[in-house]
């Protein structure tokens, strides 16, 4: 076909909006025809096509064809194109010198997320909090401002008292920041922040290995634990502090019990209360109404013996469910090495 012919507009051409059309052009040039145009754009420029092409997927041919068209250069034989990181980064290499792509590449991949500001809501409030409390008031105001308004006020809440404050009267009074102050920010958070956080990212093995024990049953859980007392007992140690357990419930406040009873399978409820100690059974029955109390108490009664297992895996299932709660937000799971181990 003759990509010179007159091309009508398609109708997929309006899924992609005038960035991402520029991207895909860019893309379709390749290094060879694209150079002179690269060579023309500021960084900031290059940031923002690079990101749309790391994140095109596949262009059809019709709007290839189209944008081509336009762009008045002949092109034979495309059919797609397929954007991603790889592609754009082969595609800046041929035009940009090694420590520009490597800078931009950073910017738009990321350990996780294609801008600092993604990549920072991946950072627990925790770590980011620790960092930005030496940090200039403004600053933080800036960062915060620029986050999502729950990971900002789980940072906000980490912050020390007096230096929130100070932070969230600067958010008050803060008029639209200019451009190149929220780009020094990020230059900043870049070099500072960010790549001193790469080097210690590393996650800690024994939390990982605490998560698999949770999933053990009771039996095989003690037993490996056991062994583990025997041939490394400070590795054991640190793998109980990490481990969220069903007696950790404990730690719940009343109405977070509630959410849980609410969402619970009450077979397993009753299951796993019929394998509890009597503390535990006390803190379910303490957050119910006396008549749902009983109802819960007749239905233990009633099933009659159980195997312990089963009352292990109800007790794990309720675990489960208080985690996925704390993933969507209504239960907040704090580190479980924190003297207050899980807030409602």
């Amino acid at each position: 076909m003759n990509m010179m012919a007159s091309v009508g507009e398609p109708p997929e051409l309006k899924r992609y909006s005038g960035i991402q059309r520029a991207a895909a052009l860019l893309l379709a040039l390749g290094q060879e025809h694209g150079i002179p145009i690269w060579q023309q754009l500021k960084d900031d420029e290059i940031k923002e096509l690079s990101a749309s092409i790391s994140s095109l997927g596949r262009v059809p041919a019709v709007v290839v064809e189209y944008l081509l068209s336009q762009f008045s250069v002949e092109v034979s034989g495309v059919a797609t194109l397929h954007g991603s990181y790889e592609t754009t980064e082969r595609l800046l290499e041929g035009v940009l010198a090694p420590e520009r792509v490597k800078d931009i590449m950073e910017d738009i991949r990321g350990p996780s997320g294609r801008t600092m500001w993604d990549k920072l809501s991946n950072v627990s409030e925790g770590v980011l909090a620790g960092y930005l409390k030496t940090e200039h008031p403004q600053t933080v105001a800036v960062i915060l401002q620029k986050l999502k308004p729950d990971h900002s006020a789980r940072v906000l809440a980490a912050l020390p008292r007096d230096f929130g404050t100070e932070v969230v009267m600067r958010m008050l009074n803060t008029e639209t920041v200019q451009k190149d102050v929220i780009i020094q920010v990020e230059q900043t958070l870049r070099s500072e922040f960010m790549t001193n956080l790469s080097r210690s990212a590393k996650r800690d093995p024994h939390e990982a290995m605490a998560e698999l024990f949770n999933a053990l049953d009771r039996a095989t859980e003690e037993e490996m634990l056991s062994a583990l007392d025997e041939r490394a007992p400070d590795a054991a140690e640190r793998i109980r502090s990490l481990m969220f357990t069903f007696e950790d419930l404990g730690n719940l406040l009343p109405s977070a019990i509630q959410l849980i009873v609410r969402n619970c399978n009450k077979r397993e409820l009753a299951l796993a209360l019929k394998g509890a100690p009597e503390v535990m059974r006390r803190v379910f029955f303490g957050a119910m109404t006396e008549r749902a109390a009983k109802l819960l108490r007749d239905d233990m009664a009633s099933m009659g013996p159980v195997r312990a297992r089963e009352c292990e895996a109800a007790q794990a299932n309720l675990v489960a469910l208080a985690k996925d709660l704390g993933d969507r937000g209504e239960i907040v799971l704090n580190d479980p090495k924190s003297d207050d181990a899980m807030i409602y």
